[in-house]
């Protein structure tokens, strides 16, 4: 660093390195003259001439560097004033910028804790769903499974039927696999009174034709899908009115439970002449809803013959206390003659302590002229009893 007044100058400025560099020349050309004085005196005037230009110059430039030095001066402490006026700007801005990010990083903060939690809510929520979902999609597989095979879907439906019965009906007024009398053995036998009499429950519908129903996709196989259902069912009805109609040991009628709402609607719906024949042989088709109701009006019909069964003890319960009340009320007639009797009593002793009273009252006064005169009997008294 090179020191010029108050400025400083390093030995890269521009400046500097014309200064070096003029003087240089000038120590050449101070060598080189020297050199040369002695081998040409001609040549001395030229030098001396270009040596006074030179110093005319370097002069100026002497005077020109010290303008530069004062303008660098101004410049570097403008330059100065300036950036201590940019640092202090910054500073304010950056502290208004700290403070409004600050700011905005805590709502933010704020807002995204808010945020996560409901995330975290509704994440949860979600894997509930999920849950169920997959739990639904194992009860849908397991139901599935049931309906495919023949042996377990009718344990199913019985398995359905056992929970509508059971609900609807006392204990005791029905029978799970009962044997008949022709070796047949019923699904479940409701114990009601003559008439109708005990009444049978078959849960064993066929369900793929049902099924192929819904699977067809053409017009061919539709028609073969319709067929086999009418076919199915029509078989089924004969078989229930065949194996558990019995005359003089059940009903006359019998019931075909459905396990399917579903199914319940399509036969009523496009197989009403299913329906009809199953009214003609009396077998009657329920669902489980129809059946809950056709349940409640048998609870009825149970209920009131269980009644007219207690009407007789009633009644005769109701004779006994007659004949009861009948000797209750001869006993009171009979004290009521006592008491009479005992009245009657009552009135003689009365009468004959009165009249004894009044002889003790002549018998004080020695009137014994009037008691000689009532010394005899009086005949209109009576003696006392002894």
């Amino acid at each position: 660093m090179i020191q010029v007044g108050e400025m400083q100058l390093s030995y890269d400025d521009p400046l500097v390195i014309g200064l070096g560099v003029a003087a240089a020349l000038i120590l050449l050309l101070l060598i080189m003259a020297v050199r040369r004085a002695g081998q040409a005196a001609s040549m001395a005037q030229p030098m001396m001439q270009h040596l006074g230009v030179l110093n005319q110059q370097i002069e100026t430039l002497s005077m020109g560097q010290q303008q530069l030095t004062g303008g660098l001066t101004q410049v570097a402490e403008a330059q100065a004033a300036g950036q201590t006026a940019t640092l202090q700007h910054l500073e304010a801005r950056l502290a208004e910028v700290t403070a409004k990010m600050g700011e905005t990083l805590q709502g933010s903060a704020t807002r995204t804790a808010r945020s996560l939690g409901e995330l975290q809510q509704r994440l949860e929520t979600i894997d509930k769903a999920q849950d169920n979902i997959t739990k639904l999609s194992g009860d849908v597989l397991s139901l599935q499974d049931i309906l495919s095979n023949k042996q377990t879907r009718g344990a199913f439906g019985e398995i359905q039927l056992r929970d509508i019965v059971a609900k609807a009906l006392p204990a005791d007024s029905y029978a799970w696999q009962p044997t008949l009398s022709n070796g047949k053995r019923a699904d479940c036998l409701i114990h009601l009174p003559n008439p109708p009499g005990p009444i049978v429950i078959d849960s064993k519908f066929p369900l793929e034709p049902y099924e192929k129903l819904r699977r067809s996709g053409s017009d061919a196989q539709l028609k073969e899908a319709i067929r086999d259902m009418r076919a199915a069912v029509r078989l089924h009805i004969r078989a229930i009115a065949e194996k558990y109609i019995i005359d003089g040991e059940t009903a006359d009628g019998a019931l075909m439970f459905l396990p399917s709402e579903a199914v319940y609607a399509e036969l009523h719906a496009n197989f009403p002449e299913l329906v009809r024949e199953g009214f003609e042989a009396h077998v009657w088709i329920v669902s489980p809803t129809t059946c809950m109701a056709t349940l409640n009006t048998m609870r009825a019909v149970l209920k009131d013959a269980r009644m007219r069964e207690q009407a007789g003890a009633i009644r005769k319960m109701l004779r006994q206390l007659h004949r009861d009340v009948e000797l209750v009320v001869e006993r009171v007639e009979k004290l009521d003659t006592h008491f009479g009797q005992a009245r009657k009593d009552l009135d003689g002793i009365g009468t004959a302590a009165e009249r004894a009273g009044k002889r003790a009252a002549k018998l004080d006064n020695f009137d014994f002229e009037e008691l000689e005169t009532e010394a005899a009997p009086d005949p209109k008294v009576l003696p006392l009893k002894a």
